[in-house]
């Protein structure tokens, strides 16, 4: 299911004192930057990665999830 757009979660990391960018549907797959930006940036990248090796293996892309009415922390990439 390539074109899935895939929420991501933006937060502030006390323990790695950085963002922290989340895709709750992609096992794993998440990022951290020294901005929100460069966060979702590197997360994007990962999103690219995990689906690729996914597909390459044969596995089976997961449904996003639904997204909120209210996205004030959320973003989406298409993968």
């Amino acid at each position: 299911m390539t074109g899935s757009t895939y929420p991501i979660n933006v937060f502030w990391s006390d323990e790695e004192q950085s963002w922290v960018a989340e895709v709750p549907d992609l096992a794993f797959c998440s990022a951290s930057g020294r901005t929100p930006h460069e966060a979702v940036a590197e997360v994007e990248m990962a999103i690219k990665a995990w689906v690729h090796v996914a597909q390459s293996s044969g596995r089976e892309l997961p449904e996003p999830s639904p997204r909120p009415s209210t996205q004030h922390s959320r973003r989406a990439v298409r993968a």
